[in-house]
């Protein structure tokens, strides 16, 4: 126990140094705000909805934090603006809770899936291939085997930049020539997985975005051949995106989850940007929990999803 609240106070000073740009980007504007009024009115709700869309957070999901803090403030009849983080800090953990994000713990694979096969899509230029790479680096670092496919053959660039993580973390990568049948790769990296015994796979995918139909395509032909070897793969399919791109990201999760059924996100770069509202708005937008963030570019610079920690990075004094 004492060594996870260690590992838990580190954490926890990573995520605010990640978040600083953001929380000082949101914290200043609400200050600003609430300067010289004593409770929460229209007024100051209507300077917290400019807040929170500016930062990111989306329209939609921006209006039903404002109508949940209005409900409070008319329920519990006098509320100060002291109080509004930490009205914030409830609300938006909640909305988290409702999309489905839980609070994870530590990297451990679920009981009875062996392999435990992760697909990997997202655009060029999000962190896609660097988040794979830590991926596989927190997962040996639990004591599981790991093996990477290199299923991005659009780019030779793609495969020797997945083969340098595959040498870095020390781990098996299955590959083959640019422009080969990345379902092909799947097929074969699942095969020597369940050959060697692997105990996750990670199948990275193209990152460009070409017409809808043709990505869909790709993702289904992909999944098909994979399930020729497991049934049931992949058991995770997990979108990355850049927080730093604001409303892009928002429409690269609105094509890729028409494509494919994402059911995990990793919101890489947060650590660069004031834009860290993005990961309320996509988990509440699209209902799929965000797992992962990406705070830096160090190995172990990618970290599970805690929302309650987020949110108090966020909004917190």
């Amino acid at each position: 126990m004492g060594l996870f609240g260690l590992f838990s106070r580190k954490k926890k000073e990573e995520l605010n140094e990640g978040l600083a740009k953001s929380k000082e980007s949101v914290f200043s504007k609400i200050a600003r705000a609430v300067a010289g009024r004593s409770t929460i009115d229209d007024s100051v709700l209507d300077d917290l909805e400019d807040i929170l869309v500016t930062s990111d957070v989306g329209v939609e999901t921006t209006l039903k934090i404002i109508k949940r803090i209005e409900e409070r403030v008319a329920r519990d009849k006098y509320v100060s603006t002291s109080e509004l983080s930490a009205l914030l800090r409830d609300e938006i953990a909640q909305l988290l809770l409702e999309s489905g994000s839980e609070d994870g713990e530590s990297f451990a694979l679920p009981e009875g899936k062996k392999p435990y096969v992760i697909m990997v899509v997202g655009v060029n230029g999000v962190g896609k291939t660097t988040t794979i790479g830590k991926l596989a680096h927190q997962f040996k670092g639990q004591g599981y085997s790991v093996m990477l496919g290199a299923g991005d053959t659009f780019r030779a660039a793609a495969i020797e930049q997945l083969d340098i993580w595959a040498q870095r973390v020390g781990v098996p990568i299955i590959k083959q020539h640019m422009s080969a049948d990345p379902a092909s790769v799947a097929f074969d990296t699942l095969s020597a997985a369940v050959k060697a015994g692997s105990d996750v796979v990670i199948i990275d995918t193209a990152g460009r975005l070409h017409n809808k139909v043709g990505l869909m395509n790709e993702l289904t032909k992909i999944r098909r051949v994979m399930q020729k070897v497991l049934p049931d793969a992949p058991h995770e399919v997990l979108l990355v995106l850049d927080g730093s791109t604001g409303q892009n990201a928002f429409e690269q999760a609105k094509q890729f989850t028409a494509a494919t059924e994402v059911n995990a996100l990793a919101v890489t770069k947060l650590d660069g940007t004031a834009k860290g509202g993005v990961v309320i708005g996509i988990s509440d937008q699209f209902k799929i929990p965000v797992k992962y963030i990406g705070l830096g570019e160090g190995i172990d610079d990618l970290q599970l999803f805690r929302k309650k920690a987020f949110v108090d990075s966020l909004f917190g004094e």
